[in-house]
């Protein structure tokens, strides 16, 4: 049940309330009460209670069957949102990279075992992978993922990669641990991270770290290409100077406004 094991001052109703959210996603949009419970862990009438409470405050939607979140959830992402400086530091920086390489860009930052767009300028092509701030993808399978795991000290990269339930999304994703390991090794020594389609086939991503005024990684910042564009060495050939350069702008702005 959700919060068992937890301390004392763990509020076991809001960890309830919270899965039944997020028991909804891209994949899921719509659940009927006997699906919400089972992906929030709870029982019928626990999710029953959690959901018609949600649906009072104008977070969910009831239809017959059927439960949706409403636009009022944006809500809860938004008061993180506006309290970073991040995004609004980066987007200009990201608007000029995105001219000048034509391809799409973002900036995320890590929650557990995923991580979050905060910040994204796409270009006008059409990609079967939806994404904007707000998405999840898990760490280990991105190029900015692994960008900001090799960005965590060696114990919480052992416990995050201990956790971590790897799943292979395509026939090139890394699913060992150890290999993994050696790869955010790799990544480590020479500082940025490129991604040949573990995702998703026909996409491809080079993602350097965004660092503060102390040297440690509080974001990723990545470019992601159709395959047909390039092959990978081009990758870096081709993308790396600039997306470095954009980062290291990005760094300078947040150093000045004491972010």
């Amino acid at each position: 049940m959700t919060g068992e094991g937890k301390g004392a001052d763990f509020v076991q109703s809001l960890a309830r309330g919270l899965a039944v959210i997020r028991a909804f996603d891209a994949e899921h949009p719509e659940l009927s009460l006997s699906e919400v419970a089972r992906r929030a862990g709870l029982t019928r009438a626990a999710a029953r209670r959690f959901l018609l409470t949600l649906e009072e405050l104008g977070y969910v939607h009831a239809g017959g069957r059927l439960f949706a979140l409403r636009p009022k959830i944006l809500d809860l992402g938004y008061a993180y949102l506006s309290s970073l400086d991040l995004p609004e530091v980066a987007l200009p920086h990201m608007e000029r990279l995105v001219s000048l390489v034509h391809e799409s860009s973002s900036v995320s930052v890590l929650d557990e075992d995923d991580i979050i767009y905060v910040a994204r300028v796409p270009t006008k092509r059409i990609m079967s992978v939806s994404i904007s701030v707000g998405t999840r993808f898990p760490a280990v399978s991105t190029s900015m993922g692994r960008v900001l795991l090799a960005g965590l000290p060696d114990d919480e990269l052992d416990e995050a990669l201990e956790r971590t339930a790897f799943v292979r999304h395509t026939d090139r994703t890394v699913v060992d641990p150890a290999e993994l390991r050696a790869v955010i090794e790799r990544v480590r020594a020479r500082g940025w991270a490129a991604v040949d389609q573990e995702l998703e086939h026909g996409l491809r991503a080079l993602a350097v770290p965004i660092r503060d005024s102390g040297g440690a990684t509080i974001a990723a910042m990545n470019v992601s290409v159709p395959v047909r564009d390039s092959e990978m060495f081009e990758l870096t050939e081709r993308y790396l100077g600039h997306l470095q350069e954009c980062a290291q702008r990005i760094e300078a702005d947040l150093i000045a406004v004491g972010a």
